[in-house]
């Protein structure tokens, strides 16, 4: 009966077209504000090489096991990501609830990420004026906190972004995602490659290469530790039923440990060139590598507009920050569409036009956080900062740890092999062996701790 529900969800299912499409849509999917944000920021406040190292490897024990176990399960059923679980899951057995945490957390980062993402193409068109050309990082502060202060500006730049996105899906998963993603990665890397080569000629960008490369392991700590555990598993999308997705458009010969592998490459490689374009120019002009979130505000218009050609390569560093944020956009949306589509039957352009309007309503509160609705707050906190906890502290990790679970003991290791050998076709045992070593004892260990400490447990 299972094998019939999957094979029914399947049969008019859009999916990627070519190898290509689905690595830059995968990729797309892992490479977002996190590569140009805050891998940079969170790299300069812990230590910087040494943390890189620990993030590797962490990447390698959580993050990756993860993402393979997610893209697996929406191969095999072909559908959205909560009649995948409800499908492959024993009959009686609700695992569908980590489906419906996945959706909550994809729909809900969306509503802040989409505000975030706001400020990035604004920035573009400050960039291209006047307004943000200057070496004081305190007149760049001042235009940071007149942007998100003002509530006309906040709700207009958030509301073109969704329409943008929505646009794209609307378009479909082949002529909308993957036809985007496939265009846009490859300029991405283009002119991060760019700025990097720029932000290396300046005199003095050998100390921000050392800061980047030159490991100090005196400065890695048990608290650096769980910051990279955690970064691994929030940075490449996994636990919102995104990969999932994603994974459900995956032709049936696509090879995905080592589909995955390269998406982890190249994610780990836009944030290294994300970090060759920053820290050299921030050492060259004297600045703090461990400026916080503000880095990429605040700091980063002062540093290029110190520079000979400052401006344009401002203008070009905030458009490259644009795209990163597409493509993960992208597939945040695509989770709550998918499932509406799938679940109620309903047309991919009413479902998208439907979670568009919600969008509308909810990210609205989050736009207005840091102007007419600071004031409103539940438990404290803003609905930005809320809606940031609950899903990075308690629906990602939680999502996380059970679907390890699911994936490592109900699925188990022999469907495991066969869906990642493509039915035999692929040699990959020893692979699959170890990776259901890791989705049971090791990654679900570390998601916990790190969400325990996310709660402030300890």
């Amino acid at each position: 009966m299972n094998k019939n529900k999957a094979a029914v969800a399947g049969k008019s299912r859009d999916g990627f077209t070519s190898s290509f499409g689905v690595l830059a849509a995968t990729l797309g999917s892992a490479v977002g504000l996190g590569n140009i944000w805050k891998f940079p920021y969170l790299t300069g406040t812990n230590g910087g090489a040494g943390f890189l190292i620990v993030y590797v490897l962490a990447t390698l024990v959580v993050g990756l096991p993860v993402m393979i176990a997610e893209i697996m399960l929406g191969r095999k059923a072909k559908a959205d990501a909560f009649t995948t679980l409800k499908t492959l899951a024993p009959a009686g057995q609700p695992w569908w609830v980590i489906s419906v945490m996945g959706v909550a957390a994809a729909f809900l980062i969306m509503a802040f990420y989409s505000e975030v993402a706001a400020w990035v193409f604004a920035y573009v068109f400050k960039a291209m004026g006047s307004s943000i050309v200057t070496h004081d990082p305190k007149v760049t502060s001042a235009a940071f906190g007149q942007l998100i202060s003002d509530p006309l500006q906040s709700l207009l730049w958030q509301w073109l972004v969704l329409a943008l996105i929505a646009g794209i899906l609307l378009m479909g998963v082949a002529k909308g995602i993957e036809a985007v993603a496939k265009k846009l990665m490859p300029l991405l890397f283009l002119l991060l490659l760019v700025v990097g080569a720029r932000s290396l000629m300046l005199p003095g960008a050998s100390a921000g290469v050392g800061f980047l490369f030159h490991p100090d392991f005196s400065k890695i700590s048990a608290g650096v530790v769980l910051t990279a555990v955690g970064l691994a598993f929030f940075k490449l999308s996994i636990g919102m039923g995104t990969m999932m997705t994603y994974g459900s458009y995956f032709r049936d010969d696509q090879n995905i440990p080592a589909t995955t592998l390269r998406v982890m490459c190249a994610d780990l490689f836009v944030s290294m060139l994300a970090g060759l374009a920053i820290f050299p120019a921030v050492f060259a002009f004297g600045f703090e590598p461990a400026a916080g979130p503000s880095l990429l505000f605040i700091t980063i218009p002062a540093v290029f507009a110190s520079m000979p050609l400052g401006h344009l390569f401002m203008v070009v560093f905030f458009f490259l920050t644009a795209i990163s944020a597409v493509g993960a956009m992208l597939s945040l949306l695509e989770v709550p569409v998918s499932v509406i589509s799938g679940r109620f039957h309903m047309s991919r352009v009413k479902a998208t036009i439907l979670t568009l309007l919600l969008l509308l309503v909810v990210g609205s509160g989050c736009a207005l956080s840091n102007s007419s609705m600071a004031g409103f707050k539940v438990f404290g906190m803003t609905l930005f900062d809320l809606f940031d906890f609950c899903t990075s502290n308690v629906l990602l990790p939680l999502g996380g740890i059970l679907l390890c679970i699911f994936t490592g003991w109900v699925w188990g290791l022999d469907r495991t092999r066969l869906a990642l050998s493509n039915q035999g076709a692929l040699n990959n045992q020893g692979l699959c062996r170890l990776l259901v070593f890791l989705l049971r004892y090791v990654s679900p260990l570390l998601i916990l701790v790190v969400m325990l400490k996310g709660l402030k447990v300890f």
